[in-house]
């Protein structure tokens, strides 16, 4: 079986809708495929819809989390999606991402970026504004030559000039809404440093004593040292490792299926989950 576990529709901020990612996640040779758009369910009934013969859908979510001023992403499967306190948080969260996205905007235009919210509005397509909407609104604008490179300090990177904080889930408190909610939390790449997102070693400790199910080792913005380490580190705490493409489409070159989870460690996730279940094609 080929496994990938976090995914992005047009429900966040990929660049292609639901129905086209699991149709494309098929022609990949995948089996199985979770899709996790940003603090939203949005996209899943699409999805469904959708679901070509021979794919398996595995409802999920990526939560948007900070601790001291660090971005961190925890990606929650199997949950039930009616749960009311994680409703909430997802909209609290929702809300403030189109406040920094409005002044973000704004901070930009004072650095001489020509863009507009109505222009970053229309690339997000109704759904939230996210940054990947702004760096390709700059990318339009000619201000940068590809998305990643608004990704710095020099723009809407962490720190950077027109980079603006806002509301997250302490990671310790989103994973005890995701267990709540019968879902089942893993910490999406949790080292990558090129984004200047490295969760500590001790962080990750206290996650797992929280309920935290597994860390996603396997992903592009690791080498092989990451890698290694998060391996070591999840066999002392009784982690399980999974691998994804955190495929955004477009954006990221359409990489879906890049990178995958074993068989056995599904298993186990789906077995320890009691708010949904995959979903696959009659």
């Amino acid at each position: 079986m080929r496994i990938d576990l976090h995914s992005h529709s047009t429900a966040s901020d990929g660049t292609q809708p639901p129905a086209d990612v699991v149709r494309r996640a098929r022609e990949r040779g995948l089996d199985v495929l979770a899709l996790t758009d940003h603090d939203t369910v949005a996209g899943h009934r699409a999805a469904v819809e959708a679901l070509p013969e021979g794919l398996t859908l595995v409802p999920g979510m990526e939560l948007s989390c900070r601790r001291a001023g660090q971005s961190i992403h925890l990606l929650a499967y199997l949950f039930d999606p009616a749960d009311p306190e994680l409703l909430a948080e997802c909209e609290l969260i929702r809300q403030a991402r189109e406040e920094r996205g409005r002044l973000t905007v704004e901070r930009l235009v004072e650095l001489g970026v020509p863009i507009t919210w109505e222009q970053v509005s229309t690339l997000a397509g109704g759904s939230p504004v996210g940054r990947p909407h702004i760096a390709r609104a700059m990318v339009a604008a000619g201000a940068v030559a590809a998305p990643e490179e608004a990704f710095t300090a020099e723009w809407i990177g962490t720190g950077g000039r027109a980079h603006v904080t806002r509301y997250a889930l302490d990671p310790v408190r989103a994973v005890r809404l995701v267990r709540a909610a019968g879902g089942v939390p893993v910490l999406a790449h949790p080292k990558a440093v090129r984004r200047g997102e490295a969760v500590p070693d001790e962080w990750i400790a206290e996650l797992a004593a929280a309920g935290l199910f597994g860390v996603e080792a396997d992903h592009l913005d690791h080498d092989d040292e990451a890698r290694a380490h998060l391996r070591r580190l999840a066999a002392g705490l009784g982690l399980e490792v999974t691998g994804s493409s955190d495929d955004h489409g477009e954006l990221t070159g359409h990489r879906l299926g890049c990178e995958t989870t074993a068989p056995e460690v599904y298993e186990r996730l789906v077995g320890q989950a009691k708010g949904a279940v995959p979903v696959t094609a009659p």
